[in-house]
């Protein structure tokens, strides 16, 4: 199958599959899986962090920062359709009693600094303490310019709060712009990472940040039943997938470009591609997509349904299978 709908979807290669077998394991609740020690190391390092902690998921990772930088009647700002707010099943405010307050992103994946401003509570005790701003890079595929995350930092210092970037796809924002990760990671307090994603590993996300927040992390991901033991063959193949994947990611970028572009050629569909855009291709379609959507499985293509479909690249998907797609979309709608 071309399983267009997210780049989750990846099967670790045969390389990736040996790492993993060939892992050292420990315990690493004691600390002791050096498999694990070392890629915590190798990702804070990679991001300019002080420490690292490894997680899961990037749904936990985020938890943790949340956890972390906030306290019970803490609030922290976020975009309404950001994941630390709308697709993390509210955990910030269930298990740590943080409020949050969601503002609209703009056309370009960003928080209006402006709206944030007007948004920060006064030091008032009938409002919620305002302490962290949260954004998303990338953002439903869009690298966020770095002028702007540049502004935000000096935003931030001078609003006194503490920011955390969800980085699940810092990678493909920095293959974007031709920067190093730690460009980008370097202006956050925290960040969380997705080796799961563009990156082809199986499973599993680090929270990355200072010594004494990795230190209180830990104790949040005990809490919250995360501690995973001999856990090294998942962390070898995120290591694999940090010294393997990472500048292939713009293989996804331009195979993402080259299937917006023979899509846009078919009449009567709505294709946003923005030049910010990395591995994502958004259709608009007319009309309820369900009966497109069985068509492209019998054709050995998934989807998501809906009038707005996302269309993810990723190191499973060749520029054969691209052309494969764009020929059954043209059977379909022409």
């Amino acid at each position: 199958m071309i399983d267009l709908r997210s780049d989750t979807v990846t099967k670790p290669s045969n390389e990736m599959l040996e790492s993993m077998f060939k892992a050292e394991l420990g315990d690493d609740v004691y600390g002791e899986d050096p498999t694990i020690n070392q890629l915590e190391e190798m990702i804070a390092d990679m991001l300019g962090m002080e420490a690292a902690i490894f997680a899961s998921s990037g749904t936990q990772t985020n938890l943790l920062a949340l956890l972390t930088h906030c306290r019970r009647g803490d609030e922290y700002i976020v975009g309404q359709l950001a994941h630390t707010y709308k697709y993390e099943a509210g955990g910030g405010a269930v298990l740590g009693s943080i409020q949050p307050q969601p503002l609209d992103f703009e056309k370009d994946g960003t928080l209006d600094l402006n709206k944030v401003l007007r948004f920060i509570k006064p030091d008032d005790f009938h409002f919620a303490n305002t302490q962290l701003l949260c954004l998303e890079n990338t953002t439903a595929g869009l690298a966020l310019p770095m002028d702007y995350l540049n502004q935000a930092k000096i935003f931030i210092e001078d609003n006194k709060l503490k920011f955390h970037l969800d980085g699940a796809r810092i990678f493909n924002a920095a293959v974007k712009h031709g920067v190093k990760a730690d460009t980008i990671s370097s202006l956050f307090d925290s960040v969380s990472v997705c080796f799961s994603k563009g990156l082809g590993a199986p499973v599993g996300s680090a929270l990355c940040g200072s010594k004494e927040q990795i230190k209180e992390a830990r104790r949040w991901r005990k809490m919250l039943g995360g501690g995973m033991r001999q856990a090294g063959m998942l962390a070898g193949a995120c290591i694999y997938a940090l010294e393997n994947n990472i500048d292939r990611l713009s293989q996804d970028h331009d195979n993402a470009q080259f299937f917006a572009k023979g899509l846009s050629e078919i009449q009567g569909l709505n294709v946003e591609y923005d030049p910010a855009q990395t591995n994502m291709v958004f259709v608009k379609l007319e009309e309820d997509s369900s009966d497109f959507v069985n068509f492209m499985k019998d054709k050995g293509i998934l989807i998501y349904p809906g009038k707005d479909l996302r269309l993810v690249t990723h190191l499973d998907i060749s520029i054969d299978n691209i052309k494969t797609v764009i020929n059954a979309f043209k059977k379909y709608f022409i």
